[in-house]
């Protein structure tokens, strides 16, 4: 059994999670681990959880396996360097996350756009406005692949260009609503589905609420596009609020039971957006912050950077000496880039967000070109 499995298998076996944290952060050969009784005893594994271990479930194990051969998907544990940065400010994170798709996007700034799942023709529309430009600026869009303004957001994301995920509170295989399953595919090709649940995980009414805790700490800021009273995209903001997160909210009519949601969130002191023009402006000072973060996160030494070199010949760091002799003048894509460079997809973006922000690059179309 290799690394991925048998982290695939400790996350799906379910219980207690701290447990499990422990043994995964007792050993660097986990596959030997899993295997070894005492290390289960001294970790305080439950009975079951041990059983399972001892004998795993044979339907579990294969679809774990099954899933796992595609090279599009992976399982990434709180522990691997991988682990995406915003997730650390959860308070209850998982053990690790299933992905399909590109798991760099969840290193990159992103913005959730979340709203009611029975949204009006027009509040689909301004998810779609919004969500357009903030591709265009180079934000990510995260939401929950829900039918309704999450759907309507993913769709533009993807139609204008830019990267956008999903937190699932199903498995990564499983698409809900049934009629989002082509857009489930879609965003999976072209950016990521994220979920805790392993795969073959179906519907259940608590997984939701806990999948906004991890969508709102993956985004520097939550808007929220038409909600109820008592409407799941409440929720989302309020972790985000909790997470130190910004909240923002498109107010509507007062005879539209779906803005007063929205209402109050402002009520509470979320900042009332109008534009999409307000929305990105608002999020270049966090977004530009994640971006150091992560930068640090990979290399304390350039916390304090600019983020690329000051020159053609004169970088600052290595690793983004290397970067910068890889960028050109006609638009290049991150996997040509990684190819070239040697260097991980979460490594390379947020150099390159920091180097977008500074200037220095841009990002046409999903790719990148040098500016100067």
């Amino acid at each position: 059994m290799d690394r991925p499995l048998a982290l695939a298998l400790l996350a799906a076996i379910g219980g207690p999670v701290a447990p499990r944290r422990r043994l995964l952060a007792s050993t660097d050969d986990l596959p030997a681990a899993i295997a070894d009784p005492v290390i289960w005893r001294t970790s305080g594994l439950t009975a079951a959880q041990s059983a399972a271990l001892r004998t795993p479930p044979a339907e579990l194990l294969a679809r774990l396996e099954h899933w796992l051969a595609d090279p599009a998907h992976a399982v990434i544990g709180c522990d691997d360097p991988d682990w995406p940065p915003g997730l650390m400010r959860v308070a209850s994170p998982p053990l690790a996350l299933y992905v399909a798709g590109d798991p760099s996007l969840m290193w990159r700034p992103a913005v959730a756009v979340v709203g009611s799942r029975g949204a009006t023709p027009g509040g689909r529309q301004h998810a779609a406005e919004f969500a357009q430009a903030l591709a265009q600026a180079g934000l990510v869009v995260g939401s929950g692949l829900a039918a309704g303004i999450d759907a309507a957001a993913h769709a533009a994301a993807l139609a204008a260009g830019g990267g956008t995920f999903a937190v699932l509170g199903t498995g990564p295989d499983v698409a809900y609503p049934a009629a989002n399953a082509a857009l489930q595919r879609e965003v999976a090709g072209r950016g990521a589905l994220v979920s805790e649940h392993p795969p073959g995980t179906g519907p259940k009414r608590e997984h939701f609420p806990s999948r906004n805790r991890l969508l709102a700490a993956l985004c520097v800021a939550t808007l929220v596009i038409e909600a109820a009273e008592r409407s799941g995209a409440l929720i989302t903001a309020r972790l985000a609020a909790d997470a130190g997160r910004e909240v923002f909210a498109l107010p509507g009519s007062v005879r539209n039971p779906l803005a007063r949601g929205c209402h109050r969130l402002i009520r509470e002191g979320a900042a009332l957006v109008e534009t999409p023009a307000e929305l990105i402006e608002a999020c270049a000072a966090p977004a530009a912050l994640d971006a150091r973060q992560a930068l640090a996160r990979l290399d304390p030494a350039v916390a304090c950077d600019s983020g690329g070199p000051s020159d053609d010949t004169t970088p600052a760091y290595p690793d983004h000496d290397i970067l910068w002799r890889a960028l050109g003048h006609d638009p290049t894509d991150m996997d040509e880039l990684a190819e070239r460079t040697g260097l991980t997809l979460p490594e390379l973006s947020p150099m390159l967000l920091a180097m977008e922000l500074d200037g220095r690059i841009a990002r046409q179309h999903g790719r990148y070109v040098r500016l100067r």
